[in-house]
């Protein structure tokens, strides 16, 4: 499937995941953010209160009745001094004993470290007594912060994997009727039919789109009709009159032996053959036949040396050949003319003809420049030439091969110029297809 050979990372549901993620990510970190930040502040609003309260109740006790501090409804884990005008400490909780009787260590500071814990201070004025000094551990705040903290750590670290797979898996199942369609058109073949593709049940983008696609699809059926019936219809008008002009010009040059008159039946020649080109790319593969006959290989040769003057030959000519002798003459005319368009007036072009039980092999050679590397395969496409021909011979020539349970293959010779290879399958036949072979084979033997 196309589909496994796409990279992930390049996949619409990856990307349409990854966005989502990244879009999730970026509102969760806000609305988390947020949301920690407005309970962090409510949690210390109601712990500043809470210590301005307990600072309220202690003052209030000392004043009105002069309690002990370490017996102060200001509860356990307060811490308490009092301090005079003069800046001494007079009196403490018993964990703050240590600072009885000397200055005041924490002027002005509102959170302080009392016994490797942080703790925030609050003061009160006690009239002609002094100030009354209160610190209120913040343990809580600090483990409430920290525990805060990791759990949105925790969400950011968590959450986006969570969202990549579940978005991964969502994307896969709402693209599956895209990926199957594409799949599908993936093998459709322009040249054999037009098929529509399938549209899913839901009526969504997907729908919309495919079915966009099979409108087009029915335009370009369309259109290739009306483009085939024109070709033909052009082609079968030039056929007759070429035909005519082609056997009068042989009979002349005959006659006369003229160089121009020959030179002018060589043209024609070339145009009936570019007709005959045309006709094969207006029917399509579909409309193509082979018939085939078991002839003697000197027998193509004849004709191709009659079409191709000037063509040398090499290799065992002296077997037989099981094939459709028209198109496998027009297949390697095709091939030999472009190798001499190439090679020129003085340059050679060779047919070899290898034969084993498996294959039978051609081999076109031509003293030529050699075939462009930018082309590649393309060289194989219609209207597609790389020696200023109409570009159609190679694309007829590697039909016909398929045609025939064979291929035809293009590249450069070691020595230099171009080197076409048509392979056929072999004569060789298995023990059904003996019996069936001869029968058709029999009117042309």
């Amino acid at each position: 499937m196309r589909s496994a050979r796409v990279a992930w990372r390049h996949s619409l549901r990856f990307r349409l995941a990854l966005v989502y993620t990244l879009v999730a990510l970026a509102l969760i970190s806000m609305i988390g953010l947020g949301v920690m930040t407005l309970l962090l502040r409510q949690m210390d609003s109601q712990f500043q209160t809470r210590l301005n309260e307990r600072a309220d109740t202690l003052a209030e006790a000392f004043l009105g009745g002069g309690q002990n501090l370490g017996k102060s409804p200001g509860g356990a884990g307060t811490y308490t001094m009092i301090i005079d005008e003069k800046g001494q400490v007079l009196a403490a909780t018993p964990s703050l004993r240590q600072y009885e009787k000397a200055p005041f260590p924490f002027a002005g500071q509102a959170e302080v470290q009392l016994n490797g814990s942080p703790a925030r201070t609050a003061t009160r004025k006690l009239g002609d007594f002094g100030t009354l000094w209160m610190a209120l551990p913040e343990d809580a705040l600090v483990d409430a912060r920290q525990s805060a903290t990791r759990a949105l750590l925790l969400a950011l670290l968590v959450t986006p994997v969570l969202m990549l797979i579940a978005g991964w898996w969502v994307g896969r199942r709402a693209l599956a009727d895209l990926g199957a369609a594409a799949d599908l058109a993936d093998r459709i073949d322009p040249t054999r039919s037009v098929a529509t593709l399938p549209l899913p049940a839901r009526e969504d983008e997907v729908h919309r789109l495919l079915a966009a696609l099979n409108r087009l699809l029915v335009r370009i059926e369309a259109v290739q009709a009306r483009e085939k019936q024109l070709l033909g219809q052009i082609v079968h008008e030039l056929g007759a009159p070429l035909t005519v002009l082609k056997a009068s010009l042989t009979r002349a040059s005959e006659r006369t032996h003229d160089p121009e008159v020959m030179r002018a039946a060589l043209v024609a020649d070339e145009l009936t053959f570019t007709a005959q080109d045309l006709m094969q790319l207006a029917r399509g593969h579909l409309e193509m036949k082979v018939a085939w006959h078991f002839i003697p290989a000197m027998a193509l040769r004849g004709r191709l040396d009659r079409l191709v003057p000037g063509t040398g030959f090499a290799g065992d000519w002296g077997g037989m050949l099981l094939c459709d002798p028209d198109r496998l003459t027009q297949a390697l005319r095709n091939l030999l003319a472009n190798a001499r368009r190439a090679a020129g007036p003085d340059g050679t072009v060779t047919l070899s003809l290898t034969e084993t039980s498996d294959h039978v092999t051609f081999t076109v050679r031509d003293s030529g420049p050699g075939l462009p590397a930018e082309l590649g395969e393309r060289i194989f496409e219609p209207f597609i030439s790389g020696s200023g021909s109409s570009g159609l011979g190679l694309s007829v020539a590697r039909q016909i091969a398929r045609l025939h349970g064979g291929a035809l293959t293009a590249g450069n010779a070691a020595e230099g110029g171009a080197e076409f290879v048509l392979t056929l399958p072999g004569a060789a036949l298995g023990d059904d297809e003996e019996e069936a072979a001869p029968a058709e084979a029999a009117p042309s033997a």
